[in-house]
């Protein structure tokens, strides 16, 4: 599945999860509280493949999964630029300490999995709107 595809996929499940939400009267805190791991992987199994086994994608005790994908990911299915003799398909915007740059298969990808940033109530609700797609403007370049 290219990034695309996935980020398309994934809006959409977000957007059904906080319209069935605002329907029931949930306020913002409301609905960011609703979107923590321990609830998401009881309430809404089918939000992401890794709730079957009750994996965390960070290793956080409080993970809150509102902004799964970070609002600093940048991605071009077509790819990025080349590297050396390789093909960079995303990165890191702001160059996150916690992340790095992964070669699979002479290709690069952007690995989060060490980056918290996005998933902390803090940061979510300084971030916050209803669209998942409005937040995550800038990802696709």
């Amino acid at each position: 599945m290219s990034y695309s595809e996935w980020f398309e996929k994934h809006a959409d499940k977000h957007e059904k999860i906080v319209q069935k939400l605002l329907s029931k009267g949930y306020t913002k805190l409301q609905i960011i509280e609703y979107f923590d791991f321990d609830n998401m992987v009881i309430n809404e199994t089918a939000f992401c493949p890794l709730y079957e086994k009750r994996d965390k994608c960070h290793d956080i005790k409080k993970l809150n999964c509102y902004l799964c994908a970070c609002p600093h990911f940048r991605f071009n299915d077509k790819g990025i630029k080349k590297v050396d003799d390789k093909l960079q398909y995303s990165l890191c915007d702001i160059e996150s300490k916690n992340g790095r740059q992964g070669v699979y298969n002479r290709v690069i990808h952007q690995d989060c999995s060490k980056c918290i940033i996005p998933h902390t109530q803090k940061y979510i609700d300084k971030h916050f709107n209803l669209s998942w797609r409005e937040i995550m403007n800038k990802v696709q370049i």
